[in-house]
């Protein structure tokens, strides 16, 4: 949330043109030695003139997807302080839900309806601010709070049913977080650089009270070097099959698979971009969608079978991005939440625009 560098994606296109590629040998000719001089040097002229192409052609392919992405506003978050963080999407009733980091207010749209209701009120059992949200499969919903842990909720009824804490005294800062196919909940947490885990046995042993999470993958070994304090960990997703999940570390640019099996941690191999100023992660079918936060950029990745590494496909840079933070995809749209933090919020001062949306982006 709290990125320290920038990233230029235009850079990373421009290097999609420069970096050079290898070039085929040619096969021996039963020509003389000047005739074959010159048809080595035409295959290479041909090869290079065709290699040139190509990097050109890849270049335009995505400056033309991020041309006909389009951004617009989906819904309305009621206040004048709102600052949103976090969105996730109930995709048994097309409900989407979004949390304030300004005061924890948790809001709900319905379908039909452009502007969201409050669902739980600011300060309700404590909760101090509200970062990453998911709806897992029982109807639960989950709301990181960075300062001190998880809580869940019954949607129907609105009503607590556990809160998980960050032990200890020491910095904290609760981010993002996926559920897996098991059920088993996996956050990040930006300080520490640890990954926390609640099983659904976790949550039943807690029901009705509050319990203490579990670090389940410890990287402050494992990442790049960075300076003490700096945030790492941000956005997680969790592979639909249950082997693996990905998570960012939006200080040094890469992407980390962590095997759920194993628990074996693994830097996953990037062509084409990085990871930086990474904030919400959304991975679907193959692909995974990244919101640059600072970069007001969208980036799009296929992602390898086995989680191992990742192609940048596309990009979108767009200042009505407006500081995005995290994002849902459903029916060929991503919902992406429009933080303003840089607008008198916590990344700079300023005044935002009224009123604090939830964007709509298509094409990318």
């Amino acid at each position: 949330m709290f990125p320290l560098h920038r990233f230029s994606t235009a850079a990373a296109a421009l290097a999609v043109v420069l970096l050079p590629a290898s070039v085929p040998t040619a096969p021996a000719a039963a020509a003389e030695p000047a005739t074959a001089s010159l048809q080595t040097a035409a295959s290479l002229q041909t090869a290079a003139s065709l290699q040139t192409a190509a990097s050109l052609q890849t270049a335009a392919s995505l400056r033309t997807a991020a041309s006909h992405a389009r951004v617009a506003a989906a819904y309305v978050l009621p206040g004048d302080r709102v600052y949103p963080e976090g969105v996730a999407a109930d995709p048994r009733t097309g409900s989407l839900y979004a949390g304030s980091f300004q005061d924890g207010t948790v809001y709900r749209t319905t379908p039909g309806r452009r502007v969201a209701e409050v669902f739980l009120p600011a300060g309700a059992d404590g909760r101090r601010t509200a970062n990453g949200l998911k709806v897992d499969r029982a109807g639960r919903l989950w709301v990181t709070d960075s300062t001190a842990g998880v809580s869940v909720y019954d949607i129907r009824s609105r009503r607590l049913l556990a809160r998980f804490d960050v032990p200890g005294s020491g910095a904290r800062f609760v981010n993002d977080l996926a559920i897996a196919p098991d059920g088993a909940a996996y956050l990040t947490d930006s300080a520490r650089a640890v990954v926390y885990r609640v099983t659904p046995r976790d949550l039943a042993d807690a029901r009705g009270g509050r319990a203490t999470l579990t670090p389940r993958f410890d990287l402050d070994g494992v990442l790049e070097p960075h300076e003490p304090g700096a945030f790492t960990l941000n956005g997680i997703v969790a592979d639909p099959a249950g082997r693996f999940l990905l998570t960012a570390d939006m200080h040094g640019g890469d992407l980390y698979r962590l095997d759920v099996v194993t628990g074996a941690v693994r830097k996953a191999a990037l062509r084409g971009g990085d990871m930086r100023n990474a904030d919400g992660l959304e991975l679907q079918h193959g692909r995974l969608w990244t919101v640059h936060n600072i970069d007001n950029a969208i980036t799009r990745w296929r992602v390898a079978r086995d989680g191992t590494g990742a192609r940048r496909e596309r990009t979108l840079t767009d200042a009505k991005l407006q500081l995005p933070t995290t994002l849902v995809r459903g029916r060929g749209t991503l919902y992406v939440v429009r933080s303003q933090f840089d607008k008198g919020g916590p990344l700079g001062d300023g005044t935002p625009e009224i009123p604090f949306t939830i964007a709509a982006v298509r094409g990318i």
